[in-house]
């Protein structure tokens, strides 16, 4: 083991052993997340190890694995410049050779596969993870770079957004979920895989190695900054990611290193969908009863697809609720128009192009600045969590991902278990 880890739940408060798969307490008596418990404390940065790994204290990881891409920060002059910001930094997580961030699929996914992948005992079943589209793209790639046998699951219709650089280990097959089928029947699908033998449940916001896996940028942010930002903005679906910021932010207050702080999570949702922005408003931890025939249209008008999650972290014990009040966060609503112009405007003053849902983060902010409710002096980090993926297509082959197995949303995987099992 690289780290002896232990987990404790945050329901409880019971801590465990980390076995490398545990997701969550079984005696809890409430929905609670499992957080990780480190024994360094200081905030170090190992200069030697490749990609997120040079954060590997603070990784619930078992070894290192071929890894290229982390999260890279920036001060930006001349978006800040526009907003009126002073001290506007940017964690840009993608593929921008020229800043040093090489994260080949194009998203902060991979901070999250890498960890996920590296905690995971080697041997100890198929990986089955469930996606949108980002997530499957990244874990396509580094369990195919590092022989882990994998299932990715995904809509049918987010076929489009599988992409490789290079073509596929066979240790990694893909089930795509048709009839329509969103990013929830693909996680049911999924847990319904993870069910059978010699499978493995990925776990999704309850595996903590996806979690501080993503807590990187924040890493990245605090030791460009040199402090902990006042301020952080980015787009979510299932929240996972702000969670995980959130929790970065509360290792770092206890490190000694930086003056202690709690930055203000400011999330964004893109219009209509906006499950999580409704419950906030009214400053409810239970998600409003979704009609899902309305539900499907709502996804199906937004640009930024990966924001879909039906069914996210938010209410849970440790979620994405409890990570907003205890920051003072906030959660903003935002048009296709609205992230479509944020998109433009980072291209045109960075030189980038960025994802749909780093458009709806970028939207958000320059709401708060147009209001100014942001400070010109404060330490604002803006997570761009997905970018350079127009340029990946100009200067790269990309090698298009067919699926292995086509199912119906309602099949019954006991009737297809033979099928699935021979992959």
């Amino acid at each position: 083991m690289l780290n002896y880890n232990k987990l404790v739940c945050l329901g409880t408060y019971r801590e465990f052993a980390d076995n490398g798969l545990l997701l969550e307490n079984p005696e809890s008596p409430n929905l609670a997340l499992m957080r990780a418990i480190y024994p360094q404390e200081k905030f170090r940065i190992r200069e030697t190890q490749p990609g997120i790994f040079r954060y590997s204290d603070w990784l619930p990881v078992s070894r290192i694995i071929k890894s290229d891409g982390a999260p890279v920060t920036y001060l930006s002059t001349k978006l800040g410049r526009a907003l009126g910001l002073n001290r506007l930094y940017v964690t840009f997580n993608g593929f921008w050779p020229e800043i040093g961030a090489n994260m080949m699929t194009g998203t902060f996914k991979e901070c999250e596969a890498y960890s996920v992948c590296a905690r995971m005992p080697i041997n100890s079943g198929t990986l089955v993870v469930a996606s949108a589209g980002n997530t499957a793209r990244a874990f396509m790639k580094v369990a195919s770079e590092n022989h882990i046998q994998a299932v990715i699951v995904v809509p049918e219709a987010n076929l489009d957004s599988l992409w490789s650089l290079e073509d596929l280990h066979p240790c990694v097959k893909i089930i795509a979920v048709g009839d329509g089928a969103d990013y929830l029947d693909a996680i049911r699908m999924a847990g319904a895989i993870a069910r059978l033998d010699g499978f493995v449940n990925e776990g999704g916001a309850k595996n903590v190695g996806r979690r501080d896996g993503m807590g990187t940028t924040v890493l990245s942010a605090a030791a460009a900054i040199g402090e902990i930002p006042d301020y952080y903005f980015q787009a979510v679906g299932s929240g996972t990611g702000a969670i995980a910021a959130h929790e970065a932010n509360l290792r770092l207050n206890a490190c000694g290193v930086f003056a202690p702080k709690k930055m203000r999570l400011i999330v964004s949702q893109n219009l209509p969908f906006v499950p999580i922005a409704r419950a906030w408003a009214k400053k409810s931890r239970a998600l409003d009863p979704l009609d899902e025939q309305e539900a499907r249209q709502q996804i199906d008008a937004i640009d930024a697809k990966v924001l879909s999650n039906r069914q996210p972290p938010y209410g849970i014990i440790g979620g994405l609720y409890d990570a907003l009040m205890d920051s003072g966060g906030d959660v903003v609503a935002v048009e296709n128009s609205e992230a479509r112009e944020a998109q433009d405007l980072f291209l045109t003053l960075e030189g980038r192009d960025i994802c749909p849902e780093a458009g709806v983060a970028l939207a958000s902010l320059i709401r708060k600045a147009k209001e100014g409710s942001i400070e010109k002096n404060a330490a604002v980090m803006l997570n761009v969590t997905g970018g350079g993926m127009d340029a990946l297509a100009r200067e790269r082959r990309l090698i298009r991902a067919n699926p292995h197995l086509l199912l119906k949303k309602d099949e019954d995987i006991s009737q297809v278990k033979q099928k699935i099992m021979s992959l």
